[in-house]
């Protein structure tokens, strides 16, 4: 896999709260910034994924009780 710049041109606030997130794990900004959008990348797909499973097999009833149903579905916590 090959590498591309990409340049972005941002405020020295959202720059400053950057540094602090990536100093906190020991990381560069770049580091940093490319995580946070390969992580985001990952969640958009995996919810794809669960949505179109579901379209596949079609929804189940929620459970009985007083237990969520999103709870227990693999997209849980996915918005």
């Amino acid at each position: 896999m090959g590498s591309t710049v990409l340049s972005l041109r941002i405020d020295s606030e959202l720059l400053d709260r950057l540094k602090g997130h990536a100093a906190k794990r020991g990381m560069s900004v770049q580091d940093y910034v490319v995580r946070t959008l390969i992580r985001e990348d990952f969640d958009e797909r995996f919810k794809t994924a669960v949505e179109e499973t579901e379209k596949f097999y079609g929804t189940e009833p929620g459970p009985p009780g007083p237990v969520p149903h999103d709870q227990v579905r693999p997209s849980a916590g996915i918005a």
